[in-house]
């Protein structure tokens, strides 16, 4: 088994400790940043999101998962140069306008770090208009929200409403979800897609941007 494998390995079982050794390992070994993340932590993410969108994992473990790539990155942090690596995509994350619920929320933000995407988390309770500027300030690729409550859906579509507003809608892509959101309701309001969970959202936003 080569050092990445290993790495992979302890990442997907949500290892911390071995994680984080096989990190500092690789990097004395002398590969680079580059390689640690797209050879041995993306990879290990892809596979815990897709056991978990094929009810291989539960949320726990894919914390726990999460929690051990984050660790990974803090040991990778010192050594990141401006410019030396580019994110497979822009995201703009939030709970919609009333809505305070973020437990689902902040997995999928995990999710997509994990996954090499650049996440701007809004946070909860975020306006349409503030959606739509941020996605413009940070030229966002993607614009992904979530409702939990059945009384805040509507905040989706008047979200889409101001990006259409701001001239943007054609620059970036739409992902919704959240527990009453449903593949049906993200086609009814315009949007580019729905997500159930956090490991098919990463799915998803690489098929938005033809990255698989």
């Amino acid at each position: 088994m080569n050092p990445f494998e290993h790495l992979t390995e302890a990442v997907i079982k949500g290892d911390i400790e071995t994680a984080v050794a096989e990190t500092q390992l690789i990097l004395d070994g002398g590969w680079g940043v580059k390689e640690v993340l797209e050879v041995g932590l993306f990879v290990a993410m892809d596979e815990v999101g897709q056991r978990y969108s094929k009810g291989l994992m539960f949320v726990p473990e894919m914390l726990q998962s999460a929690r051990a790539m984050q660790k990974c990155m803090e040991v990778l942090g010192p050594l990141f140069q401006k410019g030396d690596l580019s994110p497979k995509g822009k995201v703009i994350i939030g709970t919609v306008k009333q809505d305070i619920h973020n437990i689902g929320k902040n997995l999928v933000v995990m999710m997509m770090e994990g996954g090499g995407f650049a996440v701007t988390d809004l946070g909860v309770d975020v306006s349409p208009k503030k959606f739509a500027q941020k996605a413009r300030e940070l030229e966002a690729d993607i614009v992904a929200m979530s409702a939990l409550l059945s009384t805040t859906m509507p905040a989706m579509r008047k979200t889409i409403e101001a990006l259409e507003r701001a001239g943007i809608r054609d620059k970036v892509k739409v992902m919704i979800g959240g527990a009453p959101v449903t593949k049906e309701y993200a086609h009814q309001i315009g949007a580019d897609s729905y997500a159930p969970d956090a490991g098919s959202a990463v799915i998803e936003a690489k098929r938005l941007l033809s990255l698989s």
